[in-house]
């Protein structure tokens, strides 16, 4: 039952990729929901409460679907790593890091944006990570801030939630920014990565052919 409904759920999304262009990536939040998504989205993610979740990772592994993994809501960088290195040790090596904010002390935001782990990544990996500023602020008035700032440190890319009426959204309506918002930031974006000597890709990305 529940993987028909994911099934039902990912044509639509696979609909809006057919007509926008716009490629899926989505959840799996265990083997069965993974599943699904092989058959319509471009990448796997794993959450932050399932970046330890081994027999999932593993799973992954044998996917030839590329994946994203998202650091756990306390979790260490060697801990992220070798998480990785579960996916990677089943012949999957095509695998995204994501700084998405952990648990702190803090209580100005949701989590705490560690930029720091950025760079250190990239140091002890040869991984592209991205930062999720969305997730790891819960603000909309702090994501752009966030951004700016994870480009500057060597993110490879950024997550943002947009919304064209944030305030009635289904979920995470506080953390999405609205559609002028998001533009304004890509305008700062540009001029961030010139002044460290990036640029903002802008190639389309190309769409997968959805499997019946």
């Amino acid at each position: 039952m529940r993987s028909r409904a994911w099934r039902r759920r990912l044509k639509i999304l696979a609909e809006v990729r057919e007509r926008f262009g716009m490629l899926i990536v989505t959840e799996a939040v265990d083997t069965e929901a993974l599943e699904a998504i092989e058959d319509y989205a471009d990448m796997i993610q794993i959450g932050a409460r399932n970046m330890q979740n081994f027999s999932l990772l593993k799973r992954a592994g044998r996917s030839p679907l590329p994946v994203l993994l998202k650091r756990g809501l306390s979790a260490t960088l060697e801990e992220l790593l070798m998480s990785a290195e579960y996916i990677m040790s089943e012949g999957n090596r095509n695998v995204v890091l994501c700084e998405r904010g952990v648990r702190t002390f803090a209580d100005h935001s949701r989590n705490t944006l560690d930029l720091s782990v950025i760079p250190a990544a990239q140091k002890l990996s040869h991984l592209p990570i991205i930062s999720d500023p969305s997730h790891g602020t819960g603000k909309r008035d702090r994501v752009a801030p966030l951004a700016l700032a994870s480009a500057a440190v060597g993110a490879d890319g950024l997550i943002v939630e947009v919304h064209h009426d944030p305030d009635h959204a289904l979920s995470d309506g506080a953390q999405s920014m609205f559609p002028d918002q998001f533009a304004a930031m890509v305008s700062q974006l540009r001029a961030i990565l010139q002044l460290v000597h990036r640029t903002l890709s802008v190639e389309p990305p190309k769409a997968k052919v959805v499997r019946s």
